[in-house]
């Protein structure tokens, strides 16, 4: 089972980056599919989700509004659009994956909002 991270980097306050997780080893279509982050000095805590059945999504109340979800079940890949990131959404991006009692993790991209 694989989770690959990609697309984080730095970027200005008002900027916009787009993260995305391959998924590998998984029927990818069955698991829901979430994007965490952790600040420094801070837990680990869920940004977005969008579900297996139906896709629907939910999203942290930090980033209503400016971060969007998607996923392509046909190439396994899950996405994270940021828009009007602001410097608290510095940190390191995982992408989670779940079914169940049966959760993967990624190995996190490091995204830094500064000027």
């Amino acid at each position: 089972v694989q989770l690959v991270e990609s697309g984080g980097g730095l970027v200005q306050p008002g900027g916009s980056l787009t993260l995305s997780c391959a998924a590998s080893g998984f029927t990818f279509s069955t698991f829901d599919m979430s994007w965490f982050r952790q600040r420094p000095g801070q837990e680990r805590d869920m940004v977005a989700i969008i579900h297996s059945a139906g896709g629907s999504t939910a999203y942290a109340a930090s980033v209503q509004g400016r971060f969007t979800i998607s996923r392509d079940n046909a190439k396994n890949t899950v996405s994270l659009q940021m828009n009007s990131l602001k410097a608290e959404d510095t940190a390191v991006y995982y992408c989670h994956a779940r079914r169940l009692g049966t959760f993967y993790w990624g190995q996190g991209t490091q995204v830094t909002v500064s000027s």
